[in-house]
C-alpha cells in the first residue's frame, strides 16, 4: 500500500517594507540626477564662485587680493551701474505688461474655434522659437531709417518714422518692441492652455444668470487664468531682468547709455576690464533683485491666485 506523503507549501516573503522604500528612493534619485547634476555645476556651483570673487580684486591675470565688501561699496558711486540698472527696470516694466496683453489677446483670439488652429499655433510660436541672435539682426533690417519697413509701414499714414536704433528716445522702445515681439508666443501658449481648461458650465451658467461677455470674462475667464498670469508674469520678469542678447546686437548698449543693460554693464566689467570682482558684486545684486521681487509675487499669489480644486 503506498503512503503518501504531504509537502509543506512553499511560501515566498514578500520584501521588508524598508528595501522597498529604499528601492523606490534610488530609482527616484536616479531619474532626478541629471537635472540635480546640471543645477549643482551651472547654477549652485557658479552663484557661490561669485560670492566668493566678490570679495576679492582680481583680474584674471594676477592673483586676487582680498578686499572684503569693497566691490559693493563701489556701487553706490557708480552711475554706470544704477543707469543700467534703470534701464533694465524700465525695459522690464514696459515690455512685460506689453507681452501679457499680446499673448491673452491672442490667446483668447485662439481658443474661438479657430480653424486649423494647430497651423496658427505653431506660426505663432515660431517667433519665441528661434534664436535671438538672428530675430535681431532681422529686426536691425526693419528698423533701417531709410529703407526699414518699419518706417516704411509708418509713411503710409504720412508719419515719417524716427531713427530707431539710434535715437535717444526711440532705442529702448526700439528693443522692447522686437522683444515683445520675439516672447509673446510662450505666454500665448500658456494662457490657451488655461482657457481650454476652464469649465464651460460656468460660463452656461453665468449666461443663464444674464451676465454679458463682458462680465463672464471680468468674472470668470480673468480668475480661473489667474494660475496662468502667475506663471507668465514671474517667468517674463526674471527673462526680462536678465536681457542681453538683443541690446548688445541691436544697439552694443547705445547710443550713449540708453540701452546699457545690468546684465551688459556686468559683461563689460568682466569681461571688457577684467574687473571680476566688482562684476560678481553685481550679479550678486542682480540675483538680489529678481530673488525679492520672485518672492514678494509668490506672497502676494497666494491672495491673488484662485485655483480650480
Amino acid at each position: 500500500m503506498a503512503v503518501q506523503t504531504m509537502q509543506a507549501p512553499i511560501t515566498v516573503s514578500a520584501p521588508p517594507v524598508k528595501l522597498k522604500r529604499d528601492r523606490e528612493s534610488l530609482t527616484a534619485w536616479l531619474f532626478l540626477s541629471p537635472s540635480l547634476i546640471g543645477f549643482v555645476v551651472f547654477t549652485a556651483a557658479p552663484v557661490v564662485a561669485a560670492a566668493v570673487i566678490s570679495l576679492l580684486d582680481w583680474n584674471l591675470f594676477s592673483p586676487p587680493s582680498f578686499v572684503g565688501l569693497d566691490n559693493f561699496s563701489r556701487l553706490g558711486s557708480d552711475p554706470t551701474f544704477w543707469t543700467s540698472l534703470g534701464n533694465t527696470a524700465y525695459f522690464t516694466f514696459a515690455s512685460v505688461p506689453l507681452t501679457i496683453v499680446v499673448s491673452l489677446a491672442l490667446a483668447l483670439l485662439l481658443n474661438q474655434g479657430v480653424r486649423r488652429i494647430a497651423v496658427f499655433r505653431s506660426l505663432l510660436l515660431l517667433p519665441y522659437a528661434t534664436i535671438t541672435v538672428a530675430v535681431a539682426f532681422v529686426w536691425m533690417w526693419l528698423y533701417i531709417p531709410t529703407d526699414g519697413l518699419v518706417n516704411a509701414f509708418l509713411g503710409l499714414f504720412g508719419t515719417e518714422g524716427p531713427a530707431w536704433l539710434i535715437s535717444d528716445a526711440w532705442a529702448m522702445p526700439a528693443l522692447i518692441l522686437m522683444s515683445v515681439w520675439k516672447g509673446f508666443g510662450f505666454g500665448m501658449v500658456v494662457f490657451l492652455a488655461g482657457l481650454q481648461a476652464i469649465p464651460q458650465h460656468l460660463y452656461e451658467a453665468a449666461k443663464i444668470d444674464g451676465s454679458s461677455p463682458r462680465q463672464s470674462f471680468w468674472h470668470i475667464t480673468i480668475p480661473m487664468l489667474s494660475p496662468s498670469f502667475f506663471f507668465v508674469i514671474v517667468t517674463s520678469i526674471i527673462s526680462s531682468f536678465q536681457v542681453f542678447d538683443q541690446a548688445y546686437i541691436m544697439t552694443n548698449g547705445g547710443p550713449g547709455t540708453t540701452t546699457t543693460t545690468l546684465v551688459m554693464n556686468i559683461y563689460r566689467t568682466g569681461f571688457e576690464n577684467y574687473d571680476e570682482g566688482y562684476a560678481s558684486a553685481q550679479s550678486l545684486v542682480l540675483f538680489a533683485f529678481i530673488a525679492v521681487i520672485t518672492g514678494v509675487q509668490f506672497v502676494l499669489q497666494r491672495r491673488l491666485v484662485h485655483y480650480d480644486n
